[in-house]
């Protein structure tokens, strides 16, 4: 048996830009939609409960469902907003997911 040569340690490249940072993708998003069933204090209610949101926060997202047509209710990995849009449907809440715009 021989002498096992040790690993090679590669050369550093001086001309690569050790600050460049990559944009990570952006995030995911729940999205809430408004519906022509549930009452705002249901919407509010959910809010609430699911998120834990103060009411003043679940108040206001409500009011964006309401008046703007939809509101985004999370932002972060793709699963937990798949998983937050589910829970918005066991309510009986209109929910999507989308990747957040850049």
């Amino acid at each position: 048996m021989g002498v096992m040569a040790a690993p090679a340690i590669p050369a550093v490249d001086e001309d690569v830009d050790v600050d460049r940072r990559v944009d990570p993708a952006p995030p995911w998003q729940t999205v809430v939609w408004d519906d022509p069933v549930n009452l705002m204090s249901y919407v509010t209610h959910v809010f609430r409960e699911y998120f834990g949101l103060p009411r003043a926060d679940a108040e206001r997202l409500m009011l964006a469902v309401h008046n703007q047509g939809h509101a985004v209710v999370s932002e972060g990995a793709r699963e937990q907003m798949e998983l937050h849009a589910q829970a918005m449907h066991d309510y009986g809440l209109w929910a999507t997911v989308r990747q957040a715009p850049k």
